[in-house]
């Protein structure tokens, strides 16, 4: 037919060979570049595999340090709680005495020389309790260190328990209840470092909630990084303690005196003691 392509040019327009030696060369060729690609292909997903191994640690290490994280935020808690509870216990236990008792002691003297009378002896009282955790702590042993800063800061709220409700006394401003309830509203003015306002009902109910135990807490931590130094071996913790002690005793005193002075009741007012003349 006219225009057509003849059989042997269309064979000739082929793009390669596909017999003979230069065939079989192009085929072998062929097949080598198939391997490197499978080759290639096949390392893959070893690499993605190594990845994820190491992703796997990483989250189970970060997992292993959130759950370490956790114990030692509960066992901190704890030992918070533990402090806290104890003070409590101790609270009722201390021996506190009335106006009465205080102007037969030291006769003479007014209201502010009292107090006066009363915070020296206080701190003096602070200083020799971290003087003796310093002196203990003179070759620290850490397992023995929580305790022997817990001992400390129970021994300081004792002084400073005693000292908040006598200025109370001084002041003529006691708190009202039984003796456990004077105990827990002096306990709730140490931990917020304030004198009580014995005119406000509020003010000593919510020293007697629930919410004394967490700020006993946050108060009993703030002590805890306070006192930290008291723990440096070779004494030196024994003078940092009595040093800081005496000066936080006298601080927290003066935050006291100044709540209780804008409220305070003379002597000459208020009313007599049971069976006193």
């Amino acid at each position: 037919m006219a225009g057509s392509i003849p059989f042997r040019k269309r064979r000739s327009q082929r793009s390669g060979p596909t017999t003979g030696p230069e065939g079989d060369a192009a085929r072998q060729e062929g097949a080598e570049d198939a391997d490197v690609t499978v080759g290639a292909v096949d390392t893959t997903p070893a690499a993605g595999a190594g990845t994820d191994v190491e992703r796997g640690r990483a989250a189970s290490l970060a997992a292993a340090v959130g759950r370490g994280a956790r114990k030692g935020g509960r066992g901190a808690r704890a030992g918070l709680t533990a402090v806290a509870d104890r003070i409590i216990a101790n609270a009722p236990r201390v021996p506190v005495r009335d106006l009465a008792t205080l102007r037969e002691q030291f006769p003479g003297l007014g209201p502010e020389e009292l107090a006066d009378k009363l915070v020296a002896g206080a701190a003096y009282g602070t200083s020799t309790v971290g003087a003796g955790v310093g002196a203990a702590a003179m070759l620290p042993v850490p397992p023995a260190m929580p305790a022997e800063l817990a001992a400390e800061i129970v021994g300081v709220a004792a002084v400073e328990f005693k000292l908040i409700a006598e200025l109370h006394e001084v002041y003529g401003l006691r708190a009202p209840g039984t003796v456990r309830q004077r105990a827990v509203a002096y306990l709730g003015a140490w931990a917020e470092e304030r004198g009580i306002d014995v005119t406000s009902p509020l003010t000593v109910n919510a020293a007697l909630g629930g919410q004394l135990r967490r700020e006993l807490r946050q108060q009993v931590l703030k002590r805890t990084f306070r006192n930290l130094p008291n723990l440096t071996p070779f004494m030196i913790g024994a003078t940092v303690g009595a040093v800081m002690n005496r000066r936080d005793t006298k601080r927290l005193a003066e935050k006291v005196r100044k709540d209780l002075r804008t409220r305070q009741v003379p002597w000459d007012a208020l009313l007599p003691e049971p069976g006193s003349p």
